[in-house]
């Protein structure tokens, strides 16, 4: 691992995305079912799942520090374009940005509506995972537009 004992203790907060794209017959069957499939409701389940997987990045990405998360938040939504947008935005006072957790908790969460809707199509497409934006550390991002 880096060591970063010699870091100011700063905010940082991160914001990452993963998508889902959904056959048009899958999304419609969602919709009408309230996301809900024989395995539970899809979203709630989902943001349980991308939570945990935030707060354990350590033990999933070999030199991720453990942190003490002190903000998880996880949204899904359905678009009219049948995709699942997923964001997670994590954030905590440390020496050390997090913008894995906030990866990690995206790529569970997406990995999860896969695993809640699979019954009904394999063809869902787990696309996108990326960074939107990062405060604190050395510098701050901010995915612009353009660059997808």
């Amino acid at each position: 691992m880096v060591d970063v004992g010699a870091k100011a203790v700063t905010l940082r907060s991160a914001l990452a995305e993963a998508t889902v794209r959904l056959p048009a017959e899958v999304a419609t069957i969602l919709r009408q079912a309230g996301f809900v499939t024989a395995k539970g409701p899809v979203f709630a389940t989902a943001i349980v799942a991308g939570t945990l997987a935030a707060k354990r990045t350590h033990e999933l990405i070999p030199f991720c520090h453990p942190l003490a998360l002190e903000r998880c938040e996880l949204r899904c939504d359905c678009g009219e374009d049948d995709v699942i947008r997923i964001t997670c935005r994590v954030a905590l006072h440390g020496r050390t940005g997090v913008e894995m957790e906030a990866l990690t908790g995206a790529s569970v969460a997406a990995l999860t509506v896969y695993d809640m809707c699979k019954a009904l199509s394999h063809e869902l497409v787990i696309g996108e995972v990326r960074l939107l934006e990062k405060t604190g550390g050395k510098a701050d991002f901010t995915r612009t537009p353009e660059a997808g």
